[in-house]
């Protein structure tokens, strides 16, 4: 990645000029800026939470290795009817706007645990299906950071993590999580024992999402270049060299992952997560957005139904790189090296996403490995 750092250019593109407003956090969405740190939060997560709070964290520290989805409800109830849910939920609106993060990864700990990632907190027929202290703690969380659908891979991967040692100086969120041994705050494994598959597949993620923050730099470049703009096919080029980077990384994290432990449960909680189609990294996104191949693929619905998983800001991003990116997009019906360099960057994400998908596979079944995508 060094390599590609040192020759790649941070020029703003158009991308970040009307950025579409997005309720309540339109002013957030305007002043979010991905060259900086890619969708990675804007500071390290919080390790732990203080004051009445430690109880959702001991709650989701100990439904993550509940051994069975059963126990980890049973420890959800137990929570109940000591009343420290509805004495979280009356402290919700106190939260800072990190620990509105943090708590709400928590909660996502807790309800992919528990079976209930799918359900809808404010729907009647939830009521019947989870329990409802953890449902109204859930819905006021999901108010307060102005997300209902959070409960995905990029709330438990991007705000799941920590460095193993604390730095010695300030250093940008991205190089923080490129550079330095990653642990997770809320372990899927018991303390004292090795990391999991799904621990170690969150921290993939989020090394993916720190070491793509040039995909984000170039997606900037890209946006409102036409087509026969001297610097597309560079950026292209430069696209394509980004996404083998992290396809190499991806390939880096395989053989450990691999040789992790796991458990039913916790493939029980992949299994949940893929059903809902809240797996896909954040800078995968990003890469669609400027390439198009999602919303051919999948369709448009399908495209936004995936994106829903990510906060306001960084949809309307995503949304604003779809817009401006449209005249490189049209390379795909036009002839010409151009045109196959565009290409050959579409190859490249298709091949990226295999790899990651072949990740997700290997952490979800023990025989799965990432020979059929090298």
């Amino acid at each position: 990645m060094t390599t590609i750092a040192t020759t790649m250019t941070t020029t703003p593109g158009p991308g970040t000029e009307s950025l579409p407003a997005a309720g309540p956090a339109a002013a957030c969405a305007a002043a979010h800026d991905p060259r900086a740190h890619g969708f990675l939060p804007e500071r390290p997560p919080v390790r732990s939470m203080i004051g009445t709070w430690t109880r959702l964290d001991a709650l989701a520290r100990a439904v993550a290795v509940a051994p069975t989805r059963e126990a980890a409800i049973a420890l959800v109830e137990r929570a109940h009817r000591t009343d420290e849910l509805s004495a979280l939920r009356q402290r919700v609106s106190r939260l800072s706007p990190r620990n509105a993060e943090a708590a709400a990864m928590r909660v996502a700990v807790i309800a992919v645990s528990c079976g209930w990632s799918g359900l809808d907190p404010l729907a009647p027929a939830a009521r019947q299906a989870a329990d409802e202290a953890f449902l109204d703690l859930w819905a006021a969380i999901a108010h307060r950071i102005d997300h209902d659908q959070f409960v995905a891979l990029p709330t438990l991967a991007l705000h799941n993590w920590a460095p193993e040692r604390k730095p010695r100086r300030h250093i940008p969120i991205d190089q923080l999580a490129r550079t330095e041994p990653l642990v997770p705050i809320v372990r899927w494994a018991p303390e004292g024992q090795p990391l999991s598959r799904l621990d170690r597949l969150m921290l993939a993620a989020t090394r993916l999402e720190a070491h793509g923050i040039w995909l984000f730099r170039l997606a900037e470049t890209l946006a409102g270049r036409a087509p026969d703009d001297s610097s597309t096919p560079t950026a292209l080029r430069r696209l394509v060299r980004v996404q083998h980077a992290l396809r190499a990384q991806l390939h880096s994290e395989a053989a450990e992952l691999a040789a992790a432990p796991a458990t039913a449960q916790q493939r029980a909680v992949l299994a949940a997560l893929a059903e809902q189609g809240a797996l896909e990294p954040p800078v995968l996104q990003a890469a669609d957005a400027v390439l198009g191949i999602g919303g051919r693929r999948m369709g448009e619905g399908r495209r936004q139904l995936v994106r829903r998983h990510l906060p306001a800001q960084h949809r309307a991003w995503l949304s604003a790189m779809d817009r401006h990116c449209a005249p490189v997009r049209t390379l795909a019906h036009r002839g010409g090296p151009d045109a196959a360099v565009y290409r050959e960057a579409q190859e490249s994400l298709i091949a990226l996403r295999r790899t990651y998908a072949a990740l997700v596979q290997t952490a979800a079944h023990p025989t799965t490995s990432l020979t059929a995508a090298a």
